[in-house]
């Protein structure tokens, strides 16, 4: 079952940070501590340009999404998507994805953009000079171990840019769109 941000309880609101802290433990840039996650399903509550959606069953939740609203609406950004280690495979992401582009396309949203980093040796990117020829760079970027730019791409995402050095020398983020289907 799917439920939106606004009917998550105390309980859900720690689980959805227990999940972030356990599927980014991979990336340095992530969430580490609890509080830390916390202070971010914090943000989905008090900023209206914020939305989020869960997957549960029954009372545990087993991953959720989360989109900002920018460009006047126009545009979300998908931020952060997460689903328990332990069940992971199993396509949950997928469903996920789902959720947040059917609530997308019912918002006349136009564009799902969202940042990959790699800020952990995931990509043929990592550990790269960018610069020199940026467009094949740009071009080629795939995942070596461990990094969801494949995922995204099974569900229609493409790279759409590059964020060179955004987590440190040779660390970038991977800025990957999708249009959205109108209904």
């Amino acid at each position: 079952m799917i439920i939106p941000h606004p009917q998550w309880t105390a309980d859900h609101r720690h689980q959805a940070a227990r999940l972030l802290v356990a599927g980014f433990a991979h990336q340095p840039a992530a969430w580490a501590e609890v509080d830390d996650a916390t202070a971010e399903i914090d943000t989905f509550f008090d900023r209206s340009e914020r939305q989020a959606w869960a997957l549960f069953e029954g009372d545990r939740m087993l991953g959720w999404v989360g989109a900002i609203e920018t460009y006047d609406g126009r545009v979300w950004e998908l931020h952060p998507i997460v689903v328990d280690p332990d069940r992971q495979g199993q396509g949950l992401g997928r469903q996920l994805l789902c959720a947040i582009e059917n609530a997308a396309a019912v918002a006349s949203v136009l564009t799902i953009t969202l940042g990959s980093d790699d800020d952990f040796g995931g990509t043929n990117l990592f550990g790269v000079d960018l610069y020199p020829d940026f467009p094949a760079k740009l071009a080629g970027a795939a995942a070596t171990t461990g990094h969801p730019i494949e995922f995204y791409r099974r569900h229609g995402y493409i790279v759409t840019g590059l964020v060179p050095d955004a987590n440190g020398p040779g660390k970038p983020d991977i800025i990957m769109s999708k249009r959205v289907v109108q209904n």
